[in-house]
């Protein structure tokens, strides 16, 4: 592999792909099938942030059913959005779209979401990316799941096969689907250097874990992950130009404790991911590899769901050693680190008024390659999202309920410090608060 492309892939999982909008999941072929408001599972009406009931389903598999027969399990979803940020872009986000002030449809998905068979269920996502004008798979988590008992508890095991590390978690703390739950694809929504659970190898892998949820209580998984070919990639929708190489070794781990009151609910836990990433998937080219760790938690309060409140946070750091890198001349140093702390809580009136404020801090140690262009050689990010947003659609008195799904935002994003700095961050004046962005967007499922 040329030099060229070694630094691509360092460019590509180093730093990320974090300014692609997050996941933005909320299927109601579940809501069809259990026979249950969309309420009983999400925060707020509307999906990913689930309740306690809703761990408790995606644990089981997804195929917990009201028993009236059978369900088509399909779904779909569009979102479509307006962008503004603080200075205009020194260059178009994407072809065919302005330097700022920018609309589109973010994208649109179909969902196969639901019970297969008795204890084999589904969440199979394949998207539309309007900005791109391209199709893929997206997200994928195939589960069996089955109770049994163990010490007089329920002792629930399942499996689940995934093409996603943390997309498989019930929680809402880890990176697939902790807040923001959809952000903007033409502007700022979050950091650009990220580690390599959030997002490094996100579509491109397939893994498989056992779990077990013991009496309501622990949790616990255990899994690995293998790289997909470039030629399956590219059948996937993905394209190999942006392959981050041949993942090996892997380890992913997740050890939790959920405490359901009913009026209210919270989790603590601890997770981690390691694995060897070849760039060249020539035998004998050097690897990285990655060690991340992390702790997280939440509390919920969802009382007679006229008032409920929720918080989470997550610490994650990663340690690199960068053979591949230094060898390709794409870093300095061989070893590295990274961290990323998040934190956020919301307040929802009568499931349908949302307002959620998050903080986002990402730094690192400093390297004068691989974050050639950044401030002081270094990763740091750091700042707050504001979003209020209105769920007309999603509730038990809901127009066409369950069928119809829809919640309309707002969502500001401050930024105290991007790229390593607060002030001339790329060395030709443009600051952190250049990339304030202001997002307003329309989500609907049905």
């Amino acid at each position: 592999m040329t030099h060229f492309k070694l630094c691509l892939s360092a460019t590509a999982l180093g730093l990320g792909m974090l300014a692609l909008a997050p996941a933005a999941h909320a299927v109601p072929s579940f809501a069809r099938q259990t026979g249950q408001d969309c309420v009983a599972c999400h925060i707020g009406g509307f999906g990913p942030q689930l309740t306690a009931y809703g761990i408790r389903f995606k644990l089981g598999g997804y195929t917990d059913t009201d028993g009236q027969g059978t369900k088509v399990p399909l779904s779909a979803m569009a979102v479509g959005s307006f962008t503004h940020t603080g200075k205009s872009q020194d260059e178009a986000p994407a072809a065919g779209y302005r330097r700022n002030d920018n609309g589109t449809l973010d994208e649109a998905s179909v969902f196969l979401a639901g019970r297969l068979a008795e204890n084999f269920g589904a969440f199979v996502q394949a998207t539309y990316d309007g900005v791109g004008k391209s199709s893929a798979l997206d997200q994928v988590d195939l589960r069996y799941a089955q109770t049994l008992a163990l010490g007089g508890k329920d002792l629930l095991l399942g499996l689940s096969l995934n093409n996603n590390p943390s997309v498989q978690d019930p929680f809402n703390t880890l990176p697939v689907w902790r807040f923001p739950y959809t952000g903007s694809a033409l502007g700022f929504g979050g950091v650009e250097t990220g580690t390599l659970l959030n997002g490094g190898v996100e579509g491109r892998v397939m893994g498989l874990s056992g779990y077990g949820f013991w009496n309501d209580h622990l949790y616990a998984e255990l899994g690995a992950y293998r790289s997909l070919s470039p030629a399956m990639q590219t059948k996937f929708g993905l394209g190999a130009a942006d392959d981050p190489g041949r993942l090996h070794g892997s380890a992913y781990w997740r050890l939790a404790w959920l405490d359901d009151r009913k009026r209210d609910s919270w989790t603590a836990g601890l997770f981690g991911f390691s694995s060897s990433l070849q760039p060249d998937r020539t035998p004998g080219t050097p690897s990285n590899r990655y060690a991340d760790i992390g702790a997280d938690a939440q509390y919920q309060f969802l009382g007679t769901r006229e008032h409920v409140f929720t918080a989470a946070t997550s610490y994650v750091h990663e340690r690199q050693t960068r053979d591949a890198w230094v060898a390709a001349g794409a870093a300095d140093q061989l070893r590295g680190t990274l961290n990323e702390f998040r934190v956020n809580a919301s307040y929802h009136w009568q499931q349908t008024w949302g307002v959620t404020l998050g903080q986002f801090i990402t730094n690192g140690s400093a390297d004068s390659l691989l974050y050639a262009s950044n401030g002081g050689f270094r990763p740091d990010t750091a700042g707050q999202t504001l979003q209020v947003d209105w769920t007309p659609f999603g509730k038990e008195d809901s127009w066409l309920a369950p069928w119809a799904n829809l919640r309309l935002g707002a969502q500001f994003t401050r930024y105290s410090k991007y790229n390593g700095a607060a002030s001339n961050y790329d060395g030709a004046g443009r600051n952190a608060s250049d990339n304030n962005t202001f997002f307003l967007f329309a989500w609907t499922t049905f």
